[in-house]
């Protein structure tokens, strides 16, 4: 079963639960209900609660792809980079970024997530309170057709097995565990930008058994695609966490 980013659900039932007083154990058994054990996310998340955060934030990078990390060091952005996520706070600034890994026998393996403390600068609160789900959706909505356009000029498919595309039937319309308290527009685009990462992902990883100068178009696509999905996923869940947060009414 795919997932959606640990930072991701840890962004938005987090922020949701400052705003509303829910207890920070409960919100992080929520958002990671698939973790058997995590070190330094509790302690980071209490402190910046403690120093006036209101909303915890997520970046989802990919190599040269950094534009939504906060500005931070070379060692900083290459963990993130390397994670594939991260989560950070804008107004003092800070940036945890998740290691994962696992532990015990054989046949009884559990997840652990090691969360790291690195440097960040603040970011300026307008520029999240500027995202817009409407938008959001337009734009992706706009990637995916001009994808579908590059796939079918080669005459490929995202998906060359029927069972990579049951896996992501399995997704469309699924709720992903977000937050009941979710604006439904918010819900749409995070799940719909989720399963557009998923089929993206699972594409890449099944070869569409066309010519070598196809096959490079087809996933040349696709890795756009993927890249667009994951921005728009971010750019979703911090904008649904502004609007927990209170910063902008709900749309």
């Amino acid at each position: 079963m795919h997932e959606l980013p640990a930072s991701v659900r840890v962004a938005l039932w987090v922020t949701h639960a400052w705003a509303d007083g829910t207890r920070m154990p409960d919100a992080l058994r929520r958002a990671l209900p698939d973790v058997d054990h995590t070190e330094g996310l509790r302690e980071q998340l209490d402190l910046w609660r403690d120093l006036g955060e209101a909303a915890v934030l997520v970046a989802l990078p990919g190599p040269g792809h950094t534009a939504g990390l906060p500005r931070c060091g070379p060692v900083a952005t290459e963990a993130a980079v390397e994670a594939g996520e991260a989560l950070f706070v804008p107004g003092l600034g800070g940036m945890l970024v998740p290691e994962h890994s696992s532990y015990g026998s054989a046949g009884a393996t559990a997840h652990r997530i090691d969360w790291v403390a690195h440097d960040s600068d603040p970011v300026p609160v307008h520029r999240i309170e500027a995202l817009d789900h409407s938008q959001l959706e337009r734009h992706l909505r706009q990637r995916v057709l001009a994808a579908v356009d590059d796939l079918e000029d080669i005459d490929g498919r995202p998906w060359s097995s029927d069972i990579a595309h049951d896996l992501v039937d399995d997704r469309l319309g699924a709720d992903w565990a977000l937050p009941p308290q979710l604006p439904d527009r918010a819900r749409s685009v995070i799940g719909m930008a989720a399963t557009l990462s998923v089929a993206a992902t699972l594409g890449l990883e099944h070869s569409g058994a066309l010519s070598a100068a196809h096959e490079h178009t087809r996933a040349s696509a696709l890795r756009s695609l993927h890249r667009d999905a994951e921005r728009t996923l971010a750019d979703a869940t911090n904008a649904a966490c502004a609007t927990f947060a209170g910063w902008v009414p709900t749309r």
